[in-house]
């Protein structure tokens, strides 16, 4: 698969906007192993006083929090959705949010673009980070 560049993305100020209005982060494939970046960026963002919540397949409890199967299942509003998935599911995952119908955000992690679905957020409403990474840019506008 050839790695797409994204043509669809907010730029900083957006960015700081989407941090400053976000309170709840479903974070997608967040992995109980500590030695994963998505671990590692979840406790980064549960530590800046953000609500983490993890979709993950396996597992009842990551990072002291409940563990999803899917965006379907959270029974509450979700600010943003935090993609560390492929980028072939990418677009499975932003369609789950647009259906939602409550998520304000998609972002997708380092080195993931999914145009076409970002595409599709955008008409939904939705503002859209792709291939940044949460941590990293949280921590460059507040710290």
């Amino acid at each position: 698969m050839e790695c797409e560049f994204a043509t669809v993305n907010s730029d900083n100020d957006v960015i700081e906007e989407i941090f400053k209005n976000t309170k709840t982060i479903a974070i997608i494939g967040l992995s109980p192993n500590e030695e994963k970046a998505s671990n590692r960026v979840a406790k980064y963002l549960q530590n800046t006083g953000f609500k983490i919540v993890p979709v993950y397949p396996k597992e009842e409890e990551i990072l002291g929090e409940k563990v999803y199967r899917s965006l379907d299942e959270i029974p509450f509003k979700i600010d943003m959705v935090d993609i560390f998935r492929k980028p072939d599911v990418i677009g499975l995952v932003i369609d789950a949010a647009i259906k939602r119908g409550d998520v304000d955000t998609v972002w997708t992690q380092l080195g993931l673009v999914n145009n076409e679905a970002a595409g599709r957020a955008v008409e939904a409403g939705m503002k859209v980070v792709q291939n940044k990474c949460t941590k990293i840019e949280h921590n460059a506008i507040f710290n």
